[in-house]
Parts: structure tokens; C-alpha cells; sequence
């Protein structure tokens, strides 16, 4: 079992973080724990991220240093949830001037841009939590070898459904915004509508594959 600290974050937060290495195993803990404790009395939110899982609570001052007790016994005491899962094709145009940065990850790599688009095109990714953005989808099981740092300098604006590559992960914008991820494609699927009930695509445990159309790469 993964090593994890609790303490508190401000005046009404407590937060569990788990130690390194970031696995499908401990997020799908982190699902079962989020369940159970949705619904506690003491519990107002439960935030449910990467490696860690954040208690808001209702009663800060009663109730804190006997949440972080609590939260590190119930973590010892967790067991996976496997959610429902879809699995979700998101079509997406590689390089050009919608994927900026393919080339940057292909010579990190060591590969031409074109197995850059057949590996990351090649797997298949489970959503591990949502955030940053409303529907943005924190994907897991990112081939080692595309593995690339975020940019030192973010961009100020990033193009909604741009799809892109932070160290060991590659996600999608929902929505144009800064950002500092690798862009290496783009995608006409949208992922947040507010019109629409739920307003977001992907949900934790969703399975998703990318499919090249049209590519920018020669």
C-alpha cells in the first residue's frame, strides 16, 4: 500500500496525498473513498484528485485534527470502486498549427512526429479524476517514452479541444485558456456544454482512444 500524509489546508480543508508513483490502482481507491464519504455528516465536499483527496468540512474548528485521524484510517481501509465505464473515441488532427508542439515531444523522444502520433493514437486511456477545467479529463496510461515536461513558459491562450501532453499525462482543453502542456493536436469533440445534462463528457473510469484524422505530420 502506498504511503500517505494527511494535514490541513487552510482554515476548512484536510488533504490526503499519497507518495509517487501515480497508478490506475490507488485512483481507483480514491473513487471507493470519495463514495464513502460523500454523504458524512461532518463532510460538506469531497475533491477527489491525482494521488490525493481533499475533505471539506463543515465544522472545521471540531472537527479537523479528528478528520486527519479519521481520513488516514479510512484511506488504510479503502477498497478500489470500479465505476461504470464507456469507452469514448475522440477524433483528433495531429500537428500542423492546431498541434504545435508535436515536433518538440518527437525530438524529446528521440522519434519522428509521425510514431509520436501512432503511440499516443496506439493506447488506451482511463480518466483518472476531472479538474483544472469543467470536463478537463487527467488521462492515465501515457506511453513512458512520450513522457515530456510542460512548457517552461505557458501559453496565454490555449484553443479549446487542444490536446496535449504535461510529463506523464495527456489530457484536452475543454475550454481556451493558459496553459502550459505540450499541444500536439486538436479534436472537434467538445467535452463541456453546459446546455447539455451532465455538461461534461468523460467521468473517472472512462476508457478513451484517440483517432487520427487529417494529420499535420509528414
Amino acid at each position: 500500500m502506498q504511503r500517505a500524509r494527511c494535514y490541513l489546508s487552510g482554515e476548512r480543508a484536510v488533504v490526503l496525498e499519497l507518495e509517487p508513483p501515480v497508478s490506475l490502482e490507488s485512483q481507483q481507491r480514491i473513487w471507493g473513498l470519495n463514495q464513502r464519504l460523500r454523504d458524512h455528516e461532518s463532510v460538506q465536499e469531497v475533491i477527489p484528485g491525482m494521488n490525493n483527496i481533499t475533505l471539506i468540512l463543515r465544522d472545521p474548528q471540531q472537527n479537523a485534527l479528528d478528520a486527519i485521524e479519521r481520513l488516514q484510517r479510512w484511506w488504510e481501509e479503502s477498497e478500489a470502486e470500479f465505476p461504470a465505464s464507456r469507452e469514448v473515441l475522440i477524433p483528433v488532427i495531429y500537428g500542423g498549427s492546431t498541434g504545435p508542439d508535436l515536433t518538440v515531444v518527437a525530438e524529446h523522444a528521440g522519434l519522428t512526429p509521425r510514431q509520436v502520433v501512432e503511440l499516443h493514437s496506439s493506447s488506451e486511456y482511463v480518466v483518472f479524476f476531472i479538474g483544472f477545467q469543467p470536463g478537463f479529463p487527467y488521462l492515465g496510461g501515457l506511453d513512458s517514452r512520450l513522457h515530456t515536461p510542460r512548457r517552461a513558459e505557458p501559453r496565454v491562450a490555449v484553443p479549446a479541444g487542444s490536446v496535449g501532453i504535461g510529463g506523464s499525462q495527456t489530457g484536452i482543453y475543454p475550454l481556451a485558456s493558459p496553459g502550459g502542456w505540450q499541444l500536439i493536436g486538436h479534436t472537434s469533440t467538445a467535452l463541456f456544454d453546459p446546455r447539455q445534462q451532465p455538461p461534461v463528457l468523460l467521468r473517472p473510469g472512462d476508457r478513451v482512444r484517440f483517432v487520427p484524422q487529417q494529420e499535420g505530420v509528414c
